[in-house]
């Protein structure tokens, strides 16, 4: 797990925005029900974004960070990974999820997103964008990859070399079809420089825009409102994350 169930993302609230915000339940093309949380401002958005959450799933952390995307005029639908093996209903903190991780396959994970997608899409959000988290940071940037028509994929501390569900991102570059930006953890102890590398190199050979920014020092999960010493580092990522989607809008 990436945060604790008590974590809120390091982004300001912006007081007195106003939002709208649902739990939903969504059906991949499956037929599986999967829940979601949907902000959306007041105002029709022409950008929206998807957000992939670590192996957890869906908990309050993506939740808030919905929220904090609707401040800013951005429709935002968090989803969760599990309906098929977990259920579509809310769980509490002792949701053992490892078990549901290693039965989630990218396929299963990207016909999810693409509900997701499809639901943006519905609400007339023309350019929508992946953001993910550890598990969903990889996930990201498979859905570059799986045909989903996104302006652009964000991954927080996702392991770019990894294959576990299927194809590493690394092994599918010449399927990706929008920008890539990577926010990566200097001190990740599962996610090394090399990884890193493999990837910037492979996004190169492909002709992938793309930029992938390491912090130096920085822990996996650094973007957290519990680890202030890591403030700086997280600022700086939420800036470059508004930037991408405002660049690729």
């Amino acid at each position: 797990m990436c945060f604790d169930s008590d974590s809120e993302p390091p982004v300001p609230r912006i007081a007195g925005a106003a939002v709208s915000h649902e739990d939903l339940t969504l059906t991949s093309a499956d037929g599986t029900e999967l829940a979601a949380f949907l902000a959306t401002p007041d105002h029709d958005a022409t950008a929206g974004v998807v957000i992939l959450p670590d192996v957890r799933g869906l908990y309050h952390f993506y939740e808030e960070l919905s929220l904090r995307f609707a401040e800013r005029g951005y429709a935002a639908i968090a989803i969760d990974y599990f309906g098929r093996t977990a259920g579509a209903a809310k769980r509490g903190e002792d949701f053992e999820y490892m078990p549901h991780v290693e039965q989630a396959t990218d396929d299963d994970v990207q016909a999810d997103t693409q509900a997701g997608v499809d639901k943006l899409r519905s609400l007339g959000v023309g350019s929508v964008f992946t953001v993910g988290f550890c598990f969903g940071g990889r996930a990201s940037w498979v859905a570059a990859a799986s045909g989903h028509g996104l302006a652009g994929a964000v991954g927080f501390y996702g392991a770019p070399t990894r294959e576990r569900g299927g194809a590493s991102p690394v092994a599918r570059v010449a399927q990706i079809e929008c920008p890539i930006l990577a926010l990566q953890a200097g001190a990740d102890a599962n996610i090394s420089a090399e990884d890193n590398a493999a990837f910037d190199e492979a996004l190169n050979g492909a002709g992938i825009a793309h930029e992938i920014v390491e912090y130096e020092g920085a822990p996996h999960s650094f973007f957290d409102r519990k680890q202030e010493e890591f403030r700086a580092d997280s600022d700086d990522a939420w800036r470059r994350t508004l930037e991408f989607i405002a660049a690729h809008t």
